[in-house]
């Protein structure tokens, strides 16, 4: 198949154009911002013609950042997003967020569940997904991304040891940490699945097994390293004060891939175990 990778130079777009490499996918446009404005509506028209698949990693990702600049967050993250859903209906595959809920729930949040964000970003990524759906394209939604390129909590836990004897770290906050590398395998056998027509347009959830908290997320990168957990310090999200509330439940329901044919990601646990070697570089 021919594909567009848009947002190809962050963290989960590095990522992509790696495993269509590996899988041998050479029909593949990695687009990065200075290829492809995805604002653009014309430029977007003319990159999405000759696709077959369009996997768009492009982003506004400062979620701090969106509550001071929502337009031009929400322009990226959802207008531009439109623009690509409605030049590349059922052939696009867009990346979304936990953001769109607002994590008041207690158990995971099923595909299906209504989008109530509870921030900017969070407005700008479910206007996105409105526009996904309506054109008949795929949607998946992941949480905790980290991975070997760009910042993410993963890298920046590994840095803080090399800096600080001690590290404080949020407990009252629940997710599924997901590496990049691992959700760019699952999306392209999703394409994959699309094409061959076991699929069906809509939301999927494109996260790990199982759920912890930042902080024990943080125990276990210590514990991969050869680090003491024991210098980490648990605490509650009252004392990072920042600009944008987050869900404080962030784990999302993977009942979709059953029908795909395509393997819903293994364990928080055991990924980071995978992804460690990567990262440790």
């Amino acid at each position: 198949m021919r594909w567009l990778v848009t947002g190809a130079a962050g963290m989960l777009g590095q990522d992509l154009t790696a495993v269509l490499a590996k899988v041998g996918e050479t029909d593949a446009v990695a687009a990065t911002r200075a290829d492809l404005d995805v604002t653009d509506q014309m430029a977007v028209r003319e990159a999405v013609a000759a696709a077959d698949v369009v996997l768009n990693a492009a982003a506004w990702t400062d979620v701090d950042g969106a509550e001071n600049a929502e337009e031009a967050a929400t322009a990226v993250n959802g207008h531009a997003v439109r623009h690509l859903a409605e030049a590349a209906g059922k052939r696009l595959i867009h990346f979304s967020t936990d953001y769109v809920f607002d994590g008041r729930t207690t158990f995971p949040y099923a595909e299906a569940t209504e989008p109530a964000p509870i921030n900017a970003y969070g407005r700008g990524k479910a206007l996105g997904e409105q526009a996904v759906l309506a054109a008949g394209g795929y949607v998946v939604r992941t949480t905790w991304l980290y991975g070997a390129h760009g910042p993410n909590f993963v890298r920046t836990m590994l840095r803080l040891a090399a800096e600080r004897d001690t590290v404080d770290v949020v407990d009252d906050q629940q997710g599924a940490p997901t590496w990049s590398y691992a959700l760019a395998r699952q999306a392209v056998a999703l394409a994959g699945a699309a094409a061959a027509g076991t699929a069906a347009p809509g939301v999927y959830h494109g996260t790990a097994g199982g759920s912890t908290t930042w902080y024990g997320l943080a125990r276990a990168v210590f514990a991969e390293a050869g680090l003491d957990p024991n210098r980490l310090r648990p605490t509650t999200s009252d004392r990072f004060r920042r600009p944008a509330r987050r869900p404080a439940y962030s784990v999302l329901g993977h009942d979709r891939w059953a029908m795909t044919g395509v393997d819903p990601l293994p364990d928080w646990r055991p990924m980071l175990a995978a992804a460690m070697p990567a990262l440790l570089r």
